[in-house]
């Protein structure tokens, strides 16, 4: 237990140490992965031929990520994606899942939030968080 307390403060300490010096934040609760998700639908529309295709399939691999994270945590992920979908179309600019009460909310006045560590060229989540 010791141990497990141990980590949980370890794990704490990276995220407000990077966020301190990196300050590389994205909005969380499926928020994200929808925006860009619209993004490269809306570029997809543009697209001529054959392109359109991967980045069609790419968006829609996007809006899995929100989907599957719904379906672990026991929620209608059905209901997820056309929610979040009708959010963003509605103007909502940071439309999220809140799980705890099965309905839509903005990722920016809940302030849930994902911090990334910034190595200059890319962002990707700590190790240790990615459990």
């Amino acid at each position: 237990m010791v141990d497990e307390a141990e980590h949980s403060l370890s794990d704490a300490l990276s995220v407000l140490s990077q966020t301190v010096r990196d300050a590389c934040i994205v909005l969380d609760g499926g928020c994200s992965e929808m925006l860009m998700s619209r993004a490269v639908d809306e570029t997809a529309r543009k697209a001529k031929g054959k392109k359109a295709i991967p980045m069609e399939a790419f968006a829609h691999a996007l809006r899995q990520i929100p989907t599957i994270v719904t379906d672990n945590a026991g929620d209608d992920s059905s209901d997820l994606v056309t929610c979040l979908r009708a959010a963003q179309y509605k103007g909502q600019t940071a439309p999220a899942w809140r799980l705890e009460r099965g309905t839509t909310g903005s990722m920016r006045k809940i302030g849930i939030m994902r911090v990334l560590s910034w190595n200059g060229r890319s962002c990707s989540v700590p190790a240790r968080l990615q459990r």
